[in-house]
């Protein structure tokens, strides 16, 4: 279902335990991911949930590099993130959307990464906000960030009937026109905000010939501690790439 070239990230929403970073990183292991995603660092909307397992899921995403040779990427929201990633060696990072639509975040990232030649992913902002989505987009690439890639994660909306957050698809085709050649992928577990629509979500993607995916994978979604009801198994996972 995937097209061959096409950009390919996937793992957890968070890294919550080393096994099951580990277990999900064997069961993506010969798929043919590009890089294995994990969050370490989590916003979240209110104080007690869980915002990640903090410092510590570095080692475990290191030992997934380390023992199945994969790519790893995480999400950053502010210069010291950057900075432990750096030190990590971490083949990618992510600027996510709740940061995405603050400037001042955006531009404390950048300047860290001024000198790096990481890649950087940046989500839209939570709102259908072009501008600051190509704002983020411009900071970077202003502090010689020269490997960024968009992820169109879909805006958010009070009617979740349909889709946690609208994709709107305008919108990243709009961003294409802003920035030829750019590469932008699509996370199809945010916009669907259920597994069940991943795969369609995925294939809207492919057919308006977006340049990769982002995908949650999890070995029991359903004890997840973030994103439970969107994240798919390893099993399911392969069942859409076939």
């Amino acid at each position: 279902m995937i097209p061959v070239n096409s950009l390919v990230i996937s793992g957890p929403c968070s890294a919550e335990t080393r096994e099951q970073v580990l277990e999900t990183a064997l069961g993506l292991s010969n798929v043919g991911i590009d890089y294995f995603r994990a969050g370490i660092w989590k916003p979240r909307t209110r104080p007690g949930e869980f915002e990640g397992i903090g410092d510590v899921g570095i080692s475990w995403m290191c030992e997934v590099r380390e023992t199945y040779g994969l790519k790893i990427a995480t999400e950053v929201a502010k210069a010291e993130h950057v900075e432990f990633a750096l030190k990590n060696n971490f083949d990618m990072i992510w600027v996510g959307a709740r940061s995405t639509v603050n400037p001042f975040t955006v531009q404390e990232i950048a300047e860290c990464l001024q000198g790096t030649n990481i890649k950087v992913m940046v989500k839209n902002p939570v709102n259908p906000d072009l501008k600051l989505w190509v704002g983020g987009i411009e900071r970077l690439y202003k502090a010689g960030v020269k490997k960024v890639i968009a992820i169109h994660r879909g805006f958010s909306t009070y009617d979740k009937q349909r889709y946690r957050n609208l994709p709107n698809w305008q919108i990243p085709i709009a961003l294409r026109a802003e920035f030829p050649g750019l590469e932008i992928i699509c996370d199809p577990s945010h916009i669907s905000g259920i597994a069940n629509n991943v795969f369609e979500v995925s294939q809207k993607a492919i057919d308006l010939k977006f340049d990769g995916l982002m995908i949650e994978v999890h070995p029991n979604p359903a004890a997840a501690k973030t994103d439970a009801k969107q994240q798919i198994t390893p099993k399911k996972y392969l069942e859409l790439i076939l």
